[in-house]
């Protein structure tokens, strides 16, 4: 364990080092304001990444986020409740800026196409060149390009807790639309869950410093009761690590 630690500890001087030369500094997934591009710079952070001897993913848990393992540990979550054992033809991610969530997902299935809606173009022409994904045009809370009723697996990882409730809302309206009949959506929200007096006073004492807006919270059963209006039903919810507490990790199965 002090092995690793002193690893992680030189990784992120290291990269401070390089991130520094080029005009950057790192910033915590914690400040996001809702956007890959409002803390994560695309060269610097594939720079870093080569340097530290680490995937773009890999290093944004492990050094950038400082929860080594955390994108793997939902992926296996979701392996465990069959989520890929569907095979699903179709994806749409909603968000993926590093594509740290795409880049394992395709490790657990091999959809025929897999589409992205990502604000940061960058970011978007990246995950377009590495995994062979199709970039949507996006209004930043509409999959209008998306026909109805034809993705199987539908997913967003951190990012309705760095929106504001009525972009998440819109988001949601739009997910249930593009499901197919039997397809799975999978997203996380900052619930009543995760947000028990220890963890409201670690994100008020150590958290999204000077972002008030980050994290958003959303009520569970606000979640739940509109998907269930939208025909989709709740199959299971788990925590996964998210800044300096946790987030909750919905799924979904669209039955009508």
């Amino acid at each position: 364990m002090r092995a690793a630690g002193r690893r992680t500890s030189v990784l992120k001087s290291g990269v401070k080092r390089l991130l520094g030369r080029a005009g950057f500094d790192i910033v915590r997934s914690t400040n996001n304001l809702g956007g890959v591009d409002d803390f994560l710079p695309f060269e610097a952070t594939v720079q870093a990444a080569r340097a530290a001897g680490l995937s773009v993913g890999d290093y944004i848990d492990e050094v950038m986020n400082g929860t080594p393992g955390a994108t793997q540990s939902t992926i296996d979550e979701l392996r465990v409740l069959g989520v890929f054992a569907a095979n699903p033809n179709t994806a749409l991610e909603i968000g993926p800026g590093s594509g740290r969530y795409l880049e394992k997902t395709l490790k657990e299935c091999s959809p025929d196409r897999y589409e992205i809606y990502e604000t940061a173009a960058p970011w978007a022409n990246y995950l377009v060149d590495t995994f062979n994904v199709v970039a949507q045009p996006t209004a930043g809370c509409s999959l209008a390009p998306t026909p109805d009723g034809s993705i199987d697996l539908v997913q967003a990882h951190k990012v309705f807790n760095t929106v504001t409730f009525l972009y998440a809302s819109r988001y949601f309206f739009e997910m249930a639309r593009v499901t197919r009949p039997g397809g799975r959506i999978v997203f996380d929200v900052m619930t009543e869950t995760c947000l028990d007096p220890a963890a409201v006073r670690a994100w008020a004492t150590q958290g999204g410093a000077g972002h008030d807006s980050y994290p958003a919270a959303m009520p569970r059963r606000t979640c739940v009761d509109l998907f269930a209006t939208l025909g989709c039903s709740l199959e299971a919810g788990f925590l996964a690590p998210m800044g300096v507490a946790s987030t909750e990790v919905l799924v979904f199965r669209k039955v009508a």
